[in-house]
């Protein structure tokens, strides 16, 4: 019987992959497809900034065509996050593109449209908060017509809360440690014709250990009896805060001056906390 001459087995021969760009067989990413893909490609308005680091590691094609300006101006002019004739500067587009994006009120069911469906009601006196409708004459006065509903307090305070986890709604810690871009707080607040009230306003800027970084604490707004009952807002925007921001604490409410049983107290909707540049 013969014998068999046999080789060591060395395995399929691989074409070696070179050090940048695609791998073989497989096409290139155009930067027209990367245009189209939108958001979702780069991550999605939850998680941006890992994604986008991740791709980023892809290759050199990926890296030079994601910090490509002209594609996040594009991208910006596009989804109507900047106009034909936009002139202030801008010092990143990738950034501004990204906080456009992810531009939203923060607050959970602002108009009472949920009940008190996440909010925290931390003191509830008298005969404690309660959701009524606007009226017709108030929805006519109102500036926001998809205001329907509004909070309203009694003859002791009432206060509730609600706090905004910045990485939860999307807002990566270095984005905000780095560009800390503007935070927009607004509120609406309204008296009775028929009795004074007091109104107050407490925001917080917290650290992951809920250490306050900056605060905005006005004044109590103090309303007389036979006021025009006018709504009123409330604005104020942090800028230059320091880093280690990841929540913000929103606290709202009030009490009627005349302590009168119901709820004769000031009345609260609408309120909300932005983040970035507005929309123009």
């Amino acid at each position: 019987v013969g014998s068999r001459r046999t080789e060591p087995f060395k395995g399929p021969r691989l074409r070696p992959r070179p050090a940048f760009g695609p791998a073989p067989g497989r096409p290139a990413v155009r930067s027209d497809r990367l245009e189209a893909g939108g958001s979702r490609f780069l991550g999605g308005p939850r998680r941006p900034g890992k994604l986008l680091l991740r791709c980023r590691l892809v290759c050199s094609l990926w890296r030079d065509l994601i910090d490509l300006v002209t594609l996040w101006k594009r991208k910006c002019l596009r989804e109507g996050f900047i106009t034909e004739d936009w002139d202030q500067p801008v010092a990143d587009w990738k950034v501004f593109y990204f906080l456009r994006s992810l531009r939203r009120n923060l607050l959970h069911n602002p108009c009472a449209e949920e009940g008190f469906e996440f909010w925290s009601l931390d003191v509830n006196g008298g005969d404690e908060w309660k959701v009524e409708d606007l009226s017709k004459d108030q929805r006519k006065e109102f500036p926001n017509d998809q205001v329907k509903k509004y909070f309203v307090t009694s003859y002791y305070t009432c206060l509730k809360s609600q706090v905004v986890d910045l990485k939860a709604e999307g807002y990566w810690e270095e984005l905000m440690d780095t560009t800390r871009p503007d935070i927009e707080v607004k509120d609406w607040f309204a008296a009775r014709p028929d009795c004074g009230s007091k109104y107050q306003l407490c925001v917080q800027l917290l650290s992951s250990a809920h250490a306050p970084l900056g605060t905005f604490q006005p004044d109590p707004a103090m309303i007389q009896q036979k006021s025009d009952a006018k709504w009123r807002e409330v604005s104020h925007t942090f800028s230059n805060y320091p880093p280690g921001v990841r929540y913000i604490w929103f606290q709202h409410g009030g009490v009627d001056t005349h302590y009168w049983a119901g709820w004769y107290g000031p009345r609260v909707t609408n309120s909300s906390i932005t983040i970035g540049p507005p929309l123009p």
